[in-house]
This record gives C-alpha cells, sequence and structure tokens, in this order.
C-alpha cells in the first residue's frame, strides 16, 4: 500500500484502492421503516394473493354486466338495491339477475356480480359532507357497464409464491409500502455501517463552547457526520484529539469499534508529525496526494480493532471544503459498499459555463457550482462565488461540483462542462 509520498495518483486509483478495504456487512432484521435506503440481503416472497380477493375500485353498485345492457340516460335499467356492503365486510349471497348491491371501495365483490357502477353513473346523488346517502330500494343505472369494469382482481398486484422484492433491492418508500402491504414488520437487510469521526488539532473547538483567540470551531466533524447520515451510515463522533500521541491515540483506540474511521486533519505536509507519527504507529497507513483539487491530501489505511478486526480509516484534509469533497468521492462510495450498494456514482448533467474556470496545475479540480434548467432548455452552471478550500459557504450554496479534468487547464462561459450532482431538489 506504500505510495511515494512525491508521487500524485488518480482519482480513481485512490478510490479503488480504498474500496478494496471494505466489504459488505453482515445481514440483520430491522423494522421495515428503519430499513430505507438499505439493501434487501434476501428475496421477499408474497405468503399470499394481493389483492387476496376480487374487490371494487371505486364506491358505487356491484351488478351484473348483463343486466345494464343497453343503459343510457334516456333510457336507464332500473336494478333492485339487495344488500349494502362497505369494505373490510363479506357478503354471503349471490347477486341474482335484476339485483344490485351498494359496495364501498375495497369492499370483496359479492358472487353473482360481474361488474361495478360508479354512483355518478347512477340516479343516486353525491354524498356532501356529513350527509347520510339518500338512495332507496331501486337504483337506475345510466351507463351501460362492461364485465370487469371497476373490479381489481385477485393477485392482479401479487401472486402467492412470487419474489416481490428480490435480494440486493434498495428499500424506497415504495418497498416500505409493499412490505406492509404483505403484512411484514420486520425485512433482513444489509446492516448500516458505523463511521467514527474524529477531528485533530489543538486549535479546534466543539461548537457550543467559547471560542478562544486563534481557536475555530469543528465544522468538520458535523459536516462528515451528516454526510454519513445522508448516505445511509451511523456517524458516532469521537469529539477533538489534541495535538499529543496520548490523546490522538487514545481517541483512535475508542473509534476501533466502529466499521470505519474517519479523520480530519493532520495529514498535509506542513501538519504535525506527531498525527502522522501515531497514525502510522497504530495502523496500517500511507499518505497519499491525489491529483484532485481541492483535497491533495489524503490518509488511508487500517486499524486492527481489539477484536480482530480491520477497522478501514480514511484521513481527510483539514479545510471543510477539501474534507467534504473528499469524503464525497472516497467515503461515500465505501458506505454505499458496506450497505451493499453498487449505485454510488453521483448523476452528471453537461451544463453550459457561465463563468471562468480555471485549472492551472494539472490536477481535476471540482468546482462548487449552482445548477439549473435555462429557459434555452438547457443545463446552465455558475459557481457559487470564491473557491478557496476554507469557504465552506460555497459548499452551502452549492447543487453541483463541475469537474474540470486534469488536461484541461481552462473553461470559458458558454462552454460545456460536465457537473456532478450532489442535490436536485435545490436547482433553482
Amino acid at each position: 500500500m506504500t505510495i511515494p509520498v512525491s508521487e500524485m495518483i488518480p482519482v480513481e486509483e485512490a478510490r479503488d484502492r480504498i474500496l478494496s478495504y471494505v466489504s459488505r456487512l453482515e445481514p440483520v432484521r430491522v423494522p421495515i421503516l428503519e430499513a430505507l435506503r438499505q439493501v434487501t440481503a434476501e428475496d421477499v416472497v408474497a405468503p399470499f394473493d394481493i389483492p387476496p380477493l376480487d374487490n371494487t375500485a371505486m364506491d358505487g353498485y356491484a351488478v351484473r354486466a348483463a343486466d345494464t345492457a343497453g343503459a343510457s340516460p334516456d333510457s336507464p335499467r332500473e336494478l333492485r338495491v339487495v344488500a349494502d356492503l362497505a369494505a373490510g365486510a363479506v357478503l354471503d349471497m349471490v347477486v341474482q339477475p335484476g339485483e344490485a348491491v351498494r359496495i364501498m371501495t375495497g369492499a370483496p365483490v359479492p358472487p353473482g356480480a360481474d361488474a361495478i357502477v360508479p354512483f355518478e353513473e347512477t340516479d343516486e346523488p353525491l354524498r356532501g359532507p356529513n350527509e347520510a346517502p339518500r338512495r332507496g330500494s331501486i337504483v337506475r343505472v345510466y351507463k351501460e357497464a362492461r364485465p370487469g369494469a371497476n373490479i381489481r382482481r385477485q393477485g392482479e398486484d401479487v401472486r402467492a409464491g412470487t419474489v416481490v422484492i428480490p435480494a440486493g433491492r434498495v428499500i424506497r418508500p415504495a418497498e416500505v409500502g409493499v412490505l406492509a402491504s404483505l403484512g411484514l414488520r420486520e425485512v433482513t437487510v444489509f446492516r448500516r455501517p458505523v463511521v467514527a469521526i474524529l477531528s485533530t488539532g489543538d486549535e479546534v473547538t466543539e461548537p457550543g463552547e467559547p471560542l478562544e483567540p486563534g481557536h475555530i470551531y469543528d465544522s468538520n466533524a458535523y459536516s462528515i457526520a451528516a454526510m454519513v447520515k445522508a448516505n445511509g451510515g451511523i456517524p458516532r463522533l469521537l469529539g477533538v484529539a489534541r495535538d499529543t500521541i496520548e490523546d490522538l491515540t487514545a481517541k483512535i483506540r475508542e473509534g476501533l469499534d466502529a466499521d470505519m474511521l474517519v479523520t480530519s486533519a493532520g495529514v498535509s505536509r506542513g501538519d504535525f508529525d506527531v498525527v502522522k507519527d501515531v497514525l502510522a504507529r497504530e495502523g496500517e497507513i500511507a499518505f497519499w496526494t491525489v491529483r484532485m483539487k481541492p483535497g491533495k491530501p489524503l490518509a488511508f489505511g487500517a486499524f486492527t480493532a481489539p477484536d480482530g478486526r480491520r477497522v478501514p480509516h480514511l484521513g481527510l484534509p483539514g479545510n471543510p471544503v477539501s474534507s467534504m469533497v473528499s469524503f464525497e468521492l472516497f467515503g461515500r462510495p465505501a458506505i454505499f459498499k458496506m450497505l451493499g450498494r453498487s449505485d454510488w456514482e453521483r448523476p452528471t448533467v453537461e451544463a453550459v459555463l457561465e463563468d471562468t474556470v480555471a485549472n492551472d496545475d494539472g490536477r481535476r479540480f471540482f468546482a462548487r457550482c449552482i445548477v439549473w434548467r435555462h429557459e434555452d432548455g438547457e443545463w446552465h452552471a455558475r459557481l457559487t462565488g470564491p473557491q478557496g478550500s476554507g469557504i465552506l459557504t460555497s459548499m452551502s450554496a452549492a447543487n453541483g461540483l463541475a469537474v474540470l479534468p486534469e488536461n484541461r487547464p481552462l473553461a470559458r462561459p458558454g462552454e460545456r462542462i460536465t457537473v456532478m450532482m450532489l442535490d436536485w431538489e435545490h436547482a433553482p
């Protein structure tokens, strides 16, 4: 894993090396609501048909379609109403010729009936708020019904014994609904990774504490924890490790019961040797420079937990934008792999630039930008302001990262650029 410090490696190589250190986690049973955005670890098989019986898709009258032949407003067909049937009830009788059953949506279609006539196609006045229905023993039908009209057939959604949700499916709200429709309260999924997050530095202060001169609040831990949570992991904040061997060693060991350890700061050439020394002494760590901007310095490797597990470690740069961009490119794919997901790549669009983007040092530049659909029908992108790696508000204002390749030193207004979308919801 050792790479010469002077050698810058491509983004893809760094990501592949990191992914080689993580694996899909073990299956667990969880409540269906807690399984949102997790991956099914086994097939979900339907134990029964859905719907379990033929039922009505509308409020109306269950009839024999033949009894409505030729019905029109000028020539209605009169049927005798023999029963009322609510959803959840079952009628133990057969609808005979010339008869109708008043029926509510979801109720089983009674034997003998083969069509549902909606209320609005009869002479029954529509019910107003808080009004009791006005109906009689005879209903007039104003429109001919075809056999099967407005009937949801048994098993038309799900057949007993079929795989409804296959293993490897990401659970979305729709899958949660399907699981509930099968009567399931739990589902087997791959476990969410616990990610321990540690900030380093004597100058770093926890939010809420008094800020001393020369100190800064710890934004990195919270932005990374939010990214972990947003991508399906469970963040665990370890606090701030001071620049001493004893404190940093203790904090690292505190995080070794997690599935992954993320640290910020202490990985660049100018950082205190104590951070690098402790990381290298306590684990198998390589310090890299990655051909990207922001976020060139990166540390990666693994620690051995007391139980013998290998805990991967991702050492992020200290600048807040560099930290977030690096975690987006390397931490997010690692979390997805542990979740059993392979869809970690962000969607991209080709956008028309409205600013000049310069890239003069041969690294891949990820410029924070806002993307929107222009009135010309194309995607447009403009920078969110100054692109310094310490300007965290440039990330807050962005919904995408404009990607300027290593071999493209300049992109001018009107030119097209690939944008990696971070957030579709905030496109103006």
